[in-house]
């Protein structure tokens, strides 16, 4: 039933846009995901989301332990609305509520830190789905972030600065893993599923389509009228 309402949706949407989530989709991961614990400035909040919507990261997770993660519109430009957002904001420990549920998952955790002698992000391992954290704009990742990890990753740098701005960071890990998926892996296993694809462009669909609500409510009583 959900396919045919789908399908329905779709004439609701122009061709451009039609042709848009058809190649758009086949680009979409969850093999990987990003976790951003703490974020607090706009603006690198909102860069974050709108790299992840450009290098097709459908997931991303976000702790709210101390600071609450907020969006600038002028720099996120609706990457969002793209984007599955998982919010952690309920716990005593949020960190430690999402990095579990991303390893019940199946994920590694890889913390992304210039202090830790470990592998550059060329070398990172992707046979296994995998989540990279990246921390607060001012102190990073949190010890208990750092203590869950699995492995830990870093930008290989070559001045003076000690580290890249978190959204620069996330962008560079970002491009060079997504790339490395689509080159070096077979597409079953870094691809949504086809109920994942179906479910996404739904998700899609009704972003764009105005009082889709409705479109919904009406499509399923006629469905159920005609049973």
């Amino acid at each position: 039933m959900q396919q045919e309402f789908l399908e329905h949706l779709l004439t609701f949407v122009s061709e451009n846009k039609k042709e848009l989530f058809r190649k758009n989709i086949e680009q979409r991961t969850r093999h990987l995901t990003v976790v951003l614990e703490d974020i607090y400035q706009p603006q690198n909040a909102s860069a974050v989301l709108r790299s992840a919507d450009c290098f097709g990261v459908q997931d991303v997770h976000i702790i709210e332990n101390t600071n609450k993660y907020t969006l600038n519109p002028d720099v996120v430009l609706g990457a969002s609305k793209w984007l599955d957002l998982h919010f952690y904001n309920t716990e005593e420990n949020n960190t430690a509520q999402c990095l579990q549920t991303l390893k019940d998952k199946g994920y590694k955790i890889v913390a992304t830190t210039p202090y830790t002698n470990d592998v550059t992000i060329d070398k990172l391992n992707l046979d296994d789905k995998t989540a990279l954290v990246f921390g607060t704009e001012l102190t990073g990742i949190s010890q208990q972030a750092m203590d869950m990890a699995d492995e830990y990753v870093k930008i290989p740098m070559y001045g003076f600065t000690e580290s890249f701005n978190i959204s620069v960071s996330a962008a560079i890990c970002m491009y060079e893993t997504t790339k490395r998926l689509r080159n070096e892996y077979l597409k079953e296993v870094w691809q949504l599923t086809e109920a994942e694809k179906q479910k996404t462009l739904l998700n899609w669909c009704k972003k764009v389509v105005k009082r889709s609500d409705v479109i919904e409510k009406d499509f399923y009583a006629r469905q159920q009228n005609n049973t």
